[in-house]
């Protein structure tokens, strides 16, 4: 199965800013990370599928590269261990010097080693806070035993004797000559006689290490921390790859958050909604008292400037909204439910006066349903 177009994953235009593909990426994870949708294989499929449309699309080369040539451009640039050694530029320098005799100039083929790709998971103070946490990375590292040379302790690798040390050799087909990877060594130029005991010539070894990563405060989902030369080691020689740390920021049991902004939700008692009154509602950095006004409505939206989140990458620090929810009394006594009534009856005795609402809504529903009368019967005479 073919895979689906980066930018109809993350439902932009291919013109889109790093900030709308951000943003875009940032609704679909909260959306559906894992978290929120515990046992749900559809979100999260939906959910890796908008972090490697992200992966490549937040990268301005990988972005290049997909925006010419599709998935092939980009094959192996997404995943754990996939951010790959080469770009296209090295891709196409092989292909012409294979051919046309250049691009290797009979060195020794060093590669980079690849970059890799760590998802951590952070609670919402960490990510508000910063922290220091500690991550274990399974990855290809540099053979100690060996140096990397592949050759036992006391060994050395020797020249191949088939390129000279060259790593290709040319072949003659036709009017052309092509200039290949020798098969002997693979393009190294170099023959282990006595392979190294651990790493058994290869110079690299599957390992992990773990690693101290401080966490900036303000971090957000989508936001990515890259720790220079701590990805696979490079063959032959060639420098190592880079780890970058991908945050998502776990479901809270009180806070939403909106960029730099928290959203909550206050239930608020009945009498309180209706006389007013003060309440305490916690924030991230405390309690703090919020006043009530009498006749205060379900969706009534209160904003606790200062109160959210420090931006990542300024000073600015969002709000808190704060949205009320006035939650109906359960499991009355017989005496509440009498004194309910009670007030019931004053209610109706005030009409519009207590609940304009309700009367409204009340009547916008008579003229609706007349009309409706109104239409039958007008049908029903014409027949």
């Amino acid at each position: 199965m073919s895979k689906a177009d980066y930018y109809e994953t993350l439902g932009v235009n291919k013109n889109a800013s790093d900030a709308e593909l951000k943003k875009a990426y940032r609704r679909l994870a909260m959306k559906h990370h894992p978290d929120r949708n515990p046992d749900d294989a559809t979100s999260e499929q939906k959910f890796k599928e908008a972090k490697e449309a992200y992966e490549v699309l937040g990268d301005s080369q990988k972005r290049a590269a997909y925006d010419q040539y599709g998935h092939a451009g980009v094959e192996g640039a997404a995943g754990f261990g996939g951010g790959g050694g080469a770009g296209m530029g090295d891709i196409f320098g092989d292909i012409f010097g294979d051919i046309f005799g250049g691009g290797g100039g009979g060195r020794t083929r060093v590669h980079r080693g690849n970059d890799l790709q760590y998802n951590l998971s952070l609670t919402l103070e960490e990510a508000v806070f910063g922290t220091e946490i500690d991550v274990r990375i399974p990855s290809l590292q540099s053979c100690e035993p060996c140096g990397g040379s592949g050759a036992k302790e006391g060994s050395h690798p020797e020249t191949c004797s088939t390129c000279h040390g060259q790593g290709q050799v040319r072949m003659q087909q036709g009017f052309f000559s092509v200039q290949q990877p020798c098969p002997q060594c693979r393009g190294t130029g170099k023959m282990i006689k006595d392979p190294c005991d651990t790493c058994h010539g290869q110079g690299r070894v599957e390992k992990s290490k773990t690693l101290s990563v401080k966490i900036p405060a303000g971090v957000d989902t989508g936001d990515r921390i890259r720790l220079t030369g701590e990805g696979e080691a490079g063959a032959n020689g060639g420098v190592s790859g880079d780890l970058y740390v991908e945050v998502s920021i776990k479901r809270h049991a009180l806070f939403t958050r909106e960029d730099n902004d928290l959203h909550c939700d206050i239930p608020l008692s009945f009498a309180t909604a209706a006389l007013g009154g003060e309440i305490t509602v916690p924030t991230l950095n405390g309690q703090v008292k919020l006043k009530i006004p009498a006749e205060t409505q379900t969706g009534k939206l209160f904003r606790l400037t200062g109160k959210g989140v420090k931006s990542v990458r300024s000073a600015v620090t969002g709000d808190l909204y704060c949205h009320i929810a006035v939650e109906t009394p359960v499991n009355l006594t017989k005496r509440q439910k009498e004194l309910l009534e009670e007030l019931e009856k004053t209610m109706d005795e005030g009409g519009k006066r207590h609940s304009p609402r309700e009367h409204t809504w009340t009547d916008k529903g008579k003229t609706f349903f007349e009309g409706i009368k109104g239409w039958f019967d007008t049908e029903k005479d014409k027949k």
